[in-house]
């Protein structure tokens, strides 16, 4: 399925953000939850887009040269031997 921006319009509703960035529609909303996904536009009460320009920022930001660059988002810090 191919969703599309229409003419002229650089906003995506979730579900076509989604698809542009290769995530779930599920995922996508769990990150604007939780705040580490990309910058959105809240239009209502239920409606959110995000503008193809943030998102293109955002795949940007998350551009690694390693696997083993931490993303700094999701991943939980390894815990000191000294905390609990």
């Amino acid at each position: 399925m191919q969703y599309k921006a229409q003419p002229n319009s650089r906003m995506l509703c979730t579900k076509a953000a989604a698809h542009y960035l290769g995530l779930a529609a599920s995922t996508l909303n769990k990150m604007r939850l939780k705040g580490n996904g990309p910058e959105f536009i809240k239009l209502g009460p239920r409606r959110v887009v995000y503008d193809l320009r943030d998102l293109d920022r955002w795949l940007a930001s998350r551009r690694r040269k390693s696997t083993s660059q931490y993303l700094g988002c999701d991943l939980e810090q390894p815990k000191s031997e000294g905390t609990r």
